[in-house]
């Protein structure tokens, strides 16, 4: 086996996915707190106000973490129950929690992996100066990271700073899907040079403290290919790498931007220039990550697109595969359907050997170890008569997930951990509850929100014991 003894056999969640419990013992309110009670934003018009009711239940879900076995378990924690107002005065209580949570965790024998942002900006930061439309964010998250580096950093030795920046802020500044709900390339842009900012501010101010853990933050990569072996597809697959995977990853652990990318923005009159003392922070930045998160799904296979072909599309939110709308950038690239692999309900391509492509490239441009910090299925699970949860079909997509993964370490690849996403059941941000993820399903229509062991659960139990997949 490819797995030395020392890998992370995890799992994760997200605060505002799980924790619920969102007015109580002084957490301040976040923007998806307020996002998720306007009328139309979400499913059905599901929100975290519950959750999974982690907050309250934490004890009884570290259990079944122990009795899986996991390794490590990747949370996040939530700004709001640290610091109410963004910045200023702490919520004692809100480190009580997560001082709490951490330590079942140490005492079950499961590594803490924390992530100090998982999308739910708090409110007043938001409204104070725009949240991460101004540059004044970059400090004050740093001071929210140094709160949570001083109570957490005893006992956590690897974090995670931002989460999906490229997600969050697409969704957020460029479809409107997320909060603030904008359709600004120039404010997405903006935005995420911020969220660069702010990792490497982190990362700097973590190791001026000198704790001895592991830092890094977490994008999330589609690995792409090129529809044919045409020039103008080449050329296609050259500009979303340019302005996607490329443009997203470089700015954390290159601390530059791709030429390529700078010249699409600036060629539509977008005024991008990050000046000389930005690119030195991302650089020191950048030499300074112990690691790069990683959070795979799927790939893309892309093709030309005409400047009069189509634009960005939302994402299938029905469940209903084949739904999804043909998207792109026109002149640069669209997406189209990959005829070598199969899709799930939400048309999200399932590719394992894509995994191992892009494990290798990332080695190539960056040399950095990794941590897959995401990857998993969403998928429709039901309940048998007898209360049990058959999910093999999640139990064949993971297993070759890991076999990929286990290829990239036999090509030269550094690996620290697996977290599948995720745990338990949780709310999915644009699908409510209706897309499951995790090894334990929660009855979300049952006030007692009953967990229910899958099948997966035990076969990724037996995965943890003998270090990898057998046959």
């Amino acid at each position: 086996m490819s797995f030395n003894e020392a890998f992370l056999w995890g799992s994760a969640s997200a605060a505002y996915q799980i924790e619920g419990a969102v007015k109580e013992e002084g957490k301040g309110v976040s923007i998806w707190d307020e996002w998720a009670h306007i009328e139309g934003k979400t499913y059905q018009g599901t929100n975290g106000d519950i959750a999974t009711d982690h907050f309250h239940r934490y004890l009884e879900d570290v259990a079944l973490m122990k009795e899986m076995g996991l390794k490590a378990y990747r949370f996040s924690i939530s700004w709001t129950r640290i610091l109410p107002n963004g910045k200023g005065e702490v919520n004692l209580k809100g480190i009580d929690f997560y001082n709490r949570l951490i330590d079942a965790l140490v005492e079950a024998g499961i590594e803490p992996v924390v992530t100090l942002y998982h999308w739910d900006l708090p409110k007043a930061l938001q409204d104070e100066y725009g949240g991460w439309l101004s540059p004044r964010i970059v400090d004050d998250f740093r001071a929210y990271a140094s709160v949570c580096f001083d109570a957490f950093a005893d006992r956590v030795k690897y974090w995670i700073v931002i989460n999906e920046p490229n997600i969050f802020t697409q969704l957020g500044y460029q479809m409107a899907l997320h909060p603030p709900g904008m359709k600004d390339d120039a404010a997405f842009v903006k935005a995420y040079h911020h969220t660069a900012l702010a990792h490497a501010e982190t990362v700097i101010t973590y190791k001026a403290k000198g704790y001895k853990g592991y830092i890094g933050s977490s994008i999330a990569f589609q690995p792409s290919y090129a529809a044919s072996g045409s020039q103008e597809d080449l050329e296609a697959k050259a500009n979303y790498d340019a302005i996607g995977p490329w443009w997203y990853m470089d700015a954390y652990y290159k601390g530059t931007y791709p030429d390529r990318g700078l010249r699409y923005y600036q060629e539509r009159g977008i005024e991008f220039c990050p000046s000389e003392k930005d690119l030195a922070l991302l650089q020191q930045g950048a030499k300074l990550a112990d690691f790069m998160g990683i959070n795979y799904y799927q790939t893309a296979m892309v093709a030309s697109n005409g400047l009069d072909g189509v634009g960005l599309a939302g994402m299938n939110t029905t469940g209903k595969k084949g739904s999804q709308k043909e998207s792109g950038i026109p002149g640069m690239y669209k997406f189209v359907k990959n005829p070598s692999v199969e899709y799930t309900d939400w048309d999200w391509a399932i590719d394992p050997d894509g995994l191992r492509m892009g494990l290798v490239a990332l080695k190539e441009r960056y040399d950095l170890p990794v941590m897959i910090s995401e990857n998993g299925l969403g998928a429709y699970d039901l309940v048998t008569e007898d209360g049990y949860v058959l999910d093999d079909y999640r139990i064949m997509f993971i297993k070759e997930h890991i076999k990929a993964i286990e290829n990239a370490i036999n090509q030269g690849v550094d690996m620290l951990g697996y977290m599948t996403w995720s745990f338990t059941d949780l709310l999915s941000w644009l699908n409510g509850f209706k897309k499951r993820y995790g090894f334990v399903y929660i009855d979300f229509e049952d006030e007692k929100l009953t967990r229910i062991k899958k099948q997966s659960f035990y076969w990724y139990k037996k995965v943890i014991e003998q270090n990898g997949v057998e046959g």
